[in-house]
Order: structure tokens, then C-alpha cells, then sequence
């Protein structure tokens, strides 16, 4: 959606030139309630005990991520003060800097604020104050162009607009801008996934990924007919079912050398999912719309390294369809033929997801020839029974990407964790009349789903992430209140700057 915030940088000396009884002055204490410099020079002595008074009276103990919020003193130039707590010492030297970001901005939305970033003890990087815009970018993020009326309770959506003041305020301006190319993949994977079915129909979600070109992304759409001239059986009777053909996007970002093979992300994009002839249950099958989390994080991920230039090459694919029951639809018991050429009887076609994979991945090897392929699919219910909604699972066939994505997930706070493959997973979804069936059954899901995938990767370096708990309906934070959470982009870009990029 539009931005709903105005993001600028200027230098500590700023702190006290705020136009006079408007907006907020935003300080910054850790457990001890201590000021920093700039914040002690513009409160003074009397503004310093007003707020130790203050945080007497409301109990306030300067804890991580908490607020006070007061009348500004006279002289201030701001008509609210607003103390964020940072915790102890300890606690200090972890900041979490897109959490305080998001933190900050959600306690001052819809206001105009200055905010102080200087507190005794810490002087605050350019890369952390653009990482401490980045998350107060995707705090203020609402998917709402829907609604025709504003309930008189509602917060006040007018745009927060901040000024972040730091010593190194030129260099944090440079790194706010990345920090933007970042927050915008992360927005546009939002509104993919938050968008409903009858707008984001495969051939419109295939037009949203081409405006990438705009930012040098070279683009191919494959419509049926290519899909039947490449034998790709397996997406194609997935999509049988419904009145909207399929789709696959192969976007190719050439940031590196003309002759090396690129980084391939590959994304499963079943726009809505009602499980076909193996119908879902009622309750809950409108979040089937998020089904499409994976490509909508490829998508993402593909703007934020044009938008940023990378310097590397990389191919994003994505598989779009939607699974529908009708007269045409595939059945269970049906055989199926993938691009690949291996054979697939089908089990449930709920299952649905790997299937489209399968034939997306053959043709980005034969086409591209990767040096390591990344997938990602909201592909198991079985993966938050094992690991919730605040962690993906990861599956891989190497050790050195596998133990990568482990500390891009880490330091971005996407975390994953790796889940075993073995051969008995394997063997469960050996099939009696075809090379594999399409589920191995309740049991172990995840992991049969897993190996279903591994069958198509040949012996190129892999991992698939299960995404089913984290890209959709999940668990609210600092940097996102929104249903679809854009999960997998500050992964993927992490990925990509820490391992690929050429230095």
C-alpha cells in the first residue's frame, strides 16, 4: 500500500529546532533512566526531572521496547515527550534495531516526531539508524484499500513523518535509502499476499511480477500452451480445475558477471488453494488466498536486489495457479507425467503445492543451470504442528546453504530451523503404480513433502523453507500488524548479500 510514513535524517543539533507546540521530541533511556547528551541539552534540568518524576509516578523502569509518554516541557518545541525504554546494559548491546524502529513509530503514528538517537554509552551507526527506518517503515504498513468507511474508533491513518537525528546523520540518509529498497520488497510481498483471490488471479499476479522490468529485471511469462510443449504435466493438472489458466514468471536479475550462474529462488504461488476434488474443510479456507506466500517472497526479494543493485545474478521463478474443483479437475488415483519425466500418482490433491514445484524447478535447472536453488512454499500444515508460527523449517540437501540461510535467518530475524531428511521419508512416498506419490501420509508431512521436492532438484545445492507458519496469519511484532507479513524477502536478500555478492 502507500507509504503511511515520511522518513527523513539531520544532525543531533536539531533536537531542540522543532517548531514550537507541535508534534513529538522522542528520547531514549536504558534501566537507569539515564539521558543522552543531545536530550539532556534540550530538556535541561527541570525537563530530566520532569521525566524522572514522571516515570516515578507510572511506574516506568526504562524496560526494552516500553514507552512514557508526557507534556512536553515549555521550551521544548514539542507539544509530547516520549521516553522509549531500552532495558539494561545488557540488553542495550543486543538492540534489536528494526524492533525499536517499529516500536518507536508505532508509538508516535499518525504524528510528526524528532527522535533522538543518542543515549550515554552507544553511538548510533548509520546502519543501525537505517535499520531502526526500516522497521518503523514496516510498522506503519496497513493493508486497507478495501474499506470504504473509517469506524469512528479507528487509529489515525494520516502519514507519521520522523526525523532521525544522529552524529552521522549523511552517511545513516545513504543507508536509509537501502533500507528502503529492503521495505519496499517487503511491502509489495504484503500486498500480494494480503490481496484477494478475484483480484489476484494468476494472470494479474503474473502483470504485478512484470513490472519489475521497470527496475531491469528481465521478464518471461509461460503461458499453457509453453507449459504443454515442455511436458510440464504435473503444474498443469493442478490448474485443470479451474476457469483461470496458470501462469509461470521467470524473472532474471544479471547484477554479475555475464558467465556466472546465477542464485535461483523459486516460489510456489497457488493463488488460492481449495484443495480440488480433496475439498478443504470449510472453517479457515479463506486464508487459502496466502497460499501464494512463496512467490510472493520471490517477487519481493527479486525488487529489493534491482531496487539495490546487487551485484550477483539471480533467476526468481514463480508457479502460479489456482486449485479449484470442477469437472476437469484431477483426481486422486489420476497419473501424472512431469516436466522432468518421472511419473506421480496422485494421492490427495490437496497436495498440491509440491506438484507445481516439481515442474518449476525442472525447468529452471535445464534453463538456467543454478549454482544453488532456494525454494520457498506454505506447503505443510504438518510444519506448525511441529514448529509454530514464529519459525519456518528448512529442508536441504547441503550443508554449507543450509548452515547460510541458518545465519541470514538469524540476522534478520526470519529464523528457520533445519528439519532431517532421511530415507525412510523418502521411501514413504514411493508409489506401487508410478515413480512417487504426491503424499506420504500423515505422518511425518513435512518431511515427505520435503522429499517429493528433493526428487526434482538433481544434484544441485538446495533447500525448501515450509513457510506455511510464518508467511500469512502469523504471529504479530514490532515491524508488522499485518495479515500477510512479506516473510522470506530480508531472508533472501541476506542471502544473497552475505554469500553471492560479488565483493
Amino acid at each position: 500500500m502507500a507509504d503511511g510514513i515520511e522518513i527523513g535524517f539531520g544532525p543531533l543539533e536539531q533536537s531542540g529546532q522543532g517548531p514550537g507546540g507541535s508534534g513529538d521530541l522522542v528520547v531514549f533511556v536504558g534501566d537507569d533512566l539515564s539521558l543522552g547528551s543531545a536530550a539532556r541539552e534540550v530538556l535541561g534540568a527541570s525537563g530530566a526531572d520532569l521525566v524522572a518524576r514522571a516515570a516515578a509516578s507510572e511506574k516506568f523502569k526504562g524496560r526494552a521496547l516500553s514507552a512514557l509518554t508526557l507534556p512536553a516541557p515549555s521550551g521544548v518545541g514539542a507539544d509530547r515527550l516520549v521516553v522509549v525504554g531500552l532495558g539494561s546494559e545488557k540488553d542495550r548491546a543486543k538492540t534489536d534495531w528494526p524492533a525499536l524502529g517499529g516500536f518507536t513509530a508505532g508509538k508516535v503514528a499518525g504524528r510528526t516526531a524528532r527522535v533522538v538517537l543518542d543515549w550515554p554509552g552507544t553511538t548510533v551507526t548509520a546502519t543501525q539508524a537505517g535499520e531502526f527506518a526500516f522497521g518503523a517503515r514496516l510498522r506503519t504498513y496497513a493493508f486497507d484499500r478495501y474499506k470504504t468507511k473509517k469506524k469512528p474508533d479507528a487509529d489515525d491513518k494520516s502519514v507519521t513523518a520522523l526525523t532521525l537525528l544522529l552524529a552521522d546523520h549523511g552517511a545513516a540518509a545513504r543507508e536509509g535509502e537501502g533500507a528502503r529498497s529492503l521495505s519496499d520488497g517487503v511491502i509489495l510481498a504484503r500486498d500480494l499476499v494480503n490481496e484477494p483471490p478475484n483480484v489476484l488471479f494468476p494472470a494479474e499476479f503474473a502483470r504485478r511480477a512484470s513490472e519489475l522490468a521497470k527496475l531491469g529485471v528481465e521478464i518471461e511469462v509461460l503461458e499453457p500452451a509453453r507449459m504443454r510443449e515442455l511436458g510440464m504435466g504435473a503444474l498443469l493438472a493442478v490448474a485443470q480445475g479451474s476457469a483461470r489458466e496458470p501462469r509461470i514468471v521467470i524473472m532474471r536479475w544479471n547484477g554479475g558477471p555475464a558467465a556466472e550462474p546465477p542464485v535461483a529462488l523459486i516460489g510456489k504461488g497457488v493463488v488460492f488453494d481449495s484443495g480440488g476434488v480433496s475439498i478443504k474443510p470449510g472453517g479457515g479456507m479463506e486464508d487459502m488466498k496466502g497460499d501464494m506466500g512463496g512467490a510472493a517472497a520471490v517477487v519481493g526479494a527479486l525488487h529489493a536486489l534491482a531496487a539495490r543493485k546487487a551485484r550477483c545474478n539471480v533467476v526468481g521463478a514463480i508457479g502460479i495457479v489456482e486449485n479449484m474443483p470442477d469437472g476437469g479437475s484431477y483426481r486422486p488415483s489420476d497419473i501424472l507425467t512431469s516436466m522432468s519425466g518421472q511419473t506421480i500418482e496422485v494421492i490427495n490433491t490437496d497436495a498440491e503445492g509440491r506438484l507445481v514445484l516439481a515442474d518449476v524447478i525442472t525447468h529452471v535447472i535445464r534453463s538456467t543451470k543454478p549454482k544453488a536453488l532456494v525454494d520457498l512454499a506454505t506447503l505443510t500444515g504438518a510444519i506448525i504442528v511441529a514448529l509454530g508460527q514464529d519459525i519456518a523449517g528448512m529442508f536441504s540437501n547441503d550443508d554449507t546453504l543450509a548452515g547460510n540461510i541458518h545465519a541470514a535467518g538469524e540476522a534478520t530475524g526470519e529464523k528457520v530451523w533445519r528439519m532431517p531428511m532421511i530415507p525412510a521419508y523418502d521411501k514413504a512416498i514411493d508409489s506401487k503404480f508410478a515413480d512417487m506419490k504426491n503424499t506420504g501420509g500423515r505422518h511425518g508431512g513435512a518431511a515427505t513433502a520435503a522429499s517429493f521436492i528433493k526428487r526434482y532438484v538433481e544434484d544441485v545445492p538446495w533447500a525448501h523453507l515450509d513457510i506455511a507458519g510464518v508467511a500469512m496469519s502469523s504471529n504479530a511484532s514490532e515491524i508488522n500488524r499485518s495479515w500477510g507479513a512479506g516473510w522470506g524477502v530480508r531472508l533472501l536478500d541476506r542471502l544473497i548479500r552475505d554469500h553471492y555478492e560479488a565483493r
